[in-house]
């Protein structure tokens, strides 16, 4: 049980490199700076937890018993919240405000409790946090066709979260150093997972968000002409190659339409079956097949850069997400196809 939890601590460490660095980029979070941010913060927490526990099952220095593992473990729910909230609920402001304060409540008495009560009040919040997530999630619940495989991988993230925190109530009574190395499993699993979900779709957390702002308020399109804006979506995309522009958003899309960002997300999700991110990498992406066969001397990545990618593994990620496949074979089987 220690080896296995030793292993996905270093895993768990790797894991959280790797997200910074090629998920939580500024373009992947165009229109959630604070969840972008958030996230980050929950990565380093994490982090400090996995640290703790393999000093602790490796080394026998008592980490876990610090005041600093006490207080980043009550950070963890709250952090993982103020990531979730932006993109689970339409109209949440996208900037900090007073009334986050009341999130960093729990870290002000961390201090003044004492360690055999500090733990499973940890976990008692942490749970309080999953039941609103679990409530969030819940009315996506019609839209489950469309993340059926990422939802069942977050349920389980889900329900291995439920399980940590019911091990956190009655973790004095477990022998030795069983209830950490059960933690630190859970960790090392959940970013696993989470990778999975990721690769599966790259832009996951976008389109979640979208669906959600859909999902949640009353209509929007009462007064809009949703035919003709349709039509002057498709002019935009297929006269004006808008979706060429790397700064393309959801509000400039929107500006461009003279719609509002709720409208056009509602318009997109009831009357294209996807949102926005979706609909524009599938854009993008078909425009790069045209030229990957019609200009056969120009390198992906420039073919990429044109279509509106801005880098080489956005445009990677998308076209091997919607084509099952990366650029370069889509144009080799292309060309003996031609040969054939």
């Amino acid at each position: 049980m220690t080896s296995l939890a030793i292993l996905l601590i270093g895993f768990s460490l790797f894991s959280a490199l790797s997200l910074a660095f090629t998920h939580f980029r500024s373009d992947q979070y165009k229109v959630h700076e604070r969840s972008r941010r958030m996230g980050q913060v929950l990565l380093v927490c994490l982090c400090i937890l996995q640290v703790a526990h393999f000093v602790w099952l490796h080394l026998d220095l008592p980490w876990v018993q610090t005041l600093l593992y006490r207080m980043t473990l009550f950070s963890v729910a709250p952090t993982f919240y103020l990531f979730s909230q932006p993109l689970l609920k339409p109209d949440v402001s996208p900037t900090y405000h007073p009334a986050m304060l009341a999130h960093v409540l729990p870290l002000i008495v961390v201090p003044f409790l004492p360690s055999d009560l500090a733990l499973p009040l940890a976990f008692i919040i942490g749970a309080g946090y999953l039941l609103w997530l679990g409530r969030s999630l819940y009315v996506l619940r019609d839209d489950r066709e469309d993340f059926f495989r990422e939802m069942m991988i977050l349920g389980v993230v889900f329900g291995i979260a439920i399980g940590v925190s019911l091990l956190g109530l009655v973790q004095a009574s477990l022998q030795g150093k069983l209830f950490f190395s059960l933690y630190s499993i859970a960790i090392g699993i959940a970013f696993f997972l989470v990778h999975t979900a990721l690769g599966l779709r790259p832009q996951l957390p976008a389109e979640v968000s979208e669906t959600a702002q859909a999902a949640y308020g009353n209509s929007t399109l009462k007064n809009v002409d949703c035919e003709n804006a349709l039509l002057r979506l498709e002019a935009l995309m297929t006269s004006e190659r808008l979706y060429a522009s790397p700064e393309l958003s959801l509000p400039i899309l929107a500006e461009q339409l003279g719609l509002s960002t709720h409208q056009l997300s509602e318009l997109m999700n009831a009357r294209l079956g996807k949102g926005f991110s979706r609909y524009l990498r599938e854009r993008r992406v078909m425009a790069a097949k045209i030229a990957l066969c019609n200009e056969p001397s120009a390198s992906v990545l420039s073919i990429g850069l044109c279509v509106g990618f801005t880098s080489q593994s956005n445009f990677y990620e998308a076209f091997r997400e919607i084509e099952g496949t990366t650029p370069g074979q889509y144009r080799k089987l292309q060309r003996n196809g031609e040969s054939e």
